[in-house]
């Protein structure tokens, strides 16, 4: 087999990623209160072995030597976020010690020459929030602002790189009508609302931050690649329809179209009319034209595409988001009759396909469709794996090939016309991974949560070397 070598532009940024709940530890020091997350942890049956954050990777103690790693990798931007409960706890005053960490962290990667880029929201709200309504409330949307505020009049004459929000997808439908993450509620009125709300706190917020003088302020969406088994068949064509309009289009066509998918609504109309009319309800004069504040960048996150039909699969599919008993409902308010089904590709861990080859299409359809004049940045994409520490050592070939392949799949974007401007693997450290507790590795560091050791797997130093040639 002959292998071709090929270059990724001099302005593209070799990143990696992780979250405030999931990396930090340190749950209730230093003036930090609960987050919706600490809450759901400690709900019997919501997390693999009744996990929390408490700990974690504590990132919080330990962020200068973690620095030094990604240095030592040879990442040029670090895509971390902040802790709304840290810095404005319980959604009320400023909570200085909680700002300093974020300022002596953002310190140290820039002593380091690694760009900071700043995620507002990772779907740790303050619990006290939630408690007055959370995302179903407008006036979450005002407390976010604030905090919005606040982080860049803290940081902003350090940060240049701002998102908003990190899949607003997973803070809605999956967290307020699936019950699959914090807060837990399962409510297809409730999702609509969550979902709404956090558009419009982001279209608010970009507002907010370039008029204190930001430049580079976007969102990050979570996108699939909904296929049909069969594209002649009606029912399969129907059902991928429906996947691509309650996981991609609800959230692109009101950033870039200043609508919501009108074929959408009449979906969930069919199913719930008494949430589609509060949702409509809520929807007010001059929202959408607020949430379609251009963005200056759009950060996407992929992991793998949806294989559907009308049609039950013979065969029994891997995956999910519910790995505890606890019953949750679909996060697509309409699901009825739709099926995911095997097609043979390899699986992580999780349970997901391998397909490089759907982050190329998926970014082209972006490009083409949506974001015509707005950079892409691809923000996570990564893969779980059954990692071993063995001799001081983790042989995760199968993340090595993923990495490799993925980034392979950017270049091919780019020789398509795409503008693609970085790529921040998921994630950096293994880390508390949400209802999944512990128990899945996504790091191409190996974290020893007993003794807080990092070690850098094959992975990671396949992802450097990437980073060092510039080429894949």
């Amino acid at each position: 087999m002959t292998h071709v070598t090929r270059s990724l532009p001099e302005h593209f940024l070799f990143g990696a990623a992780t979250a405030a709940y999931q990396v930090e530890g340190a749950a209730f020091e230093d003036g930090r209160t609960a987050s919706i997350w600490d809450a759901f942890a400690r709900v019997p049956g919501a997390v693999i072995d009744g996990d929390t954050g408490d700990v974690a990777c504590d990132h919080y103690h330990r962020y200068a030597d973690d620095v030094a790693l990604m240095k030592g990798l040879g990442l040029q931007a670090y895509r971390f976020s902040t802790s709304w409960s840290r810095v404005r706890p319980d959604g009320g005053a400023v909570n200085g010690r909680g700002l300093d960490f974020y300022r002596r962290l953002v310190d140290e990667l820039l002593a380091a020459g690694i760009v900071p880029w700043l995620t507002l929201y990772h779907w740790d709200m303050p619990q006290a929030l939630e408690e007055r309504g959370g995302w179903t409330s407008r006036d979450t949307v005002d407390r976010f602002v604030e905090y919005a505020i606040t982080m860049h009049d803290a940081l902003g004459d350090r940060v240049t790189q701002w998102t908003t929000f990190n899949e607003p997808w997973c803070s809605s439908f999956l967290s307020y009508t699936a019950g699959a993450h914090a807060p837990g509620r399962q409510s297809v009125r409730d999702g609509l609302l969550a979902s709404h709300h956090l558009l419009l706190a982001h279209g608010r917020a970009v507002q907010e931050l370039r008029a204190r003088g930001a430049q580079d302020v976007g969102i990050t969406l979570n996108l699939t690649n909904a296929e049909p088994v069969d594209a002649s068949d009606e029912a399969d064509a129907d059902a991928a329809r429906r996947i691509d309009g309650q996981f991609n289009r609800w959230f692109l066509d009101p950033v870039f179209r200043a609508a919501y998918p009108a074929d959408v609504v009449e979906d969930v109309r069919a199913v719930d009319a008494a949430a589609v009319g509060a949702f409509e309800t809520a929807v007010r004069d001059g929202d959408l034209a607020t949430i379609s504040t251009p963005p200056d960048f759009l950060g996407v996150n992929y992991y793998h595409g949806e294989y559907v039909s009308g049609r039950p699969s013979p065969v029994p599919v891997p995956g999910g988001d519910a790995p505890t008993d606890r019953v949750i409902r679909s996060p697509f308010p309409s699901h009825e009759g739709i099926y995911w089904h095997e097609r043979g590709y390899e699986r992580t861990n999780m349970g997901w396909e391998v397909d490089p080859a759907g982050l190329t299409a998926l970014l082209r359809r972006i490009s083409d469709a949506y974001a015509t004049a707005t950079p892409l940045y691809v923000t996570e994409n990564g893969a779980a794996g059954d990692d071993r520490l063995d001799d001081g050592r983790v042989a995760d070939r199968q993340r090595s090939a993923f990495v490799r392949d993925h980034i392979a799949a950017v270049r091919d974007a780019l020789d398509e016309g795409v503008d693609v401007r970085g790529y921040f693997y998921w994630s950096l450290l293994d880390n508390y991974e949400w209802a999944w507790g512990y128990a899945k590795r996504f790091g191409i560091v190996h974290v020893d949560y007993d003794t807080q050791v990092r070690t850098v797997k094959d992975s990671g130093r396949a992802y450097a070397s990437i980073i060092a040639a510039r080429a894949v």
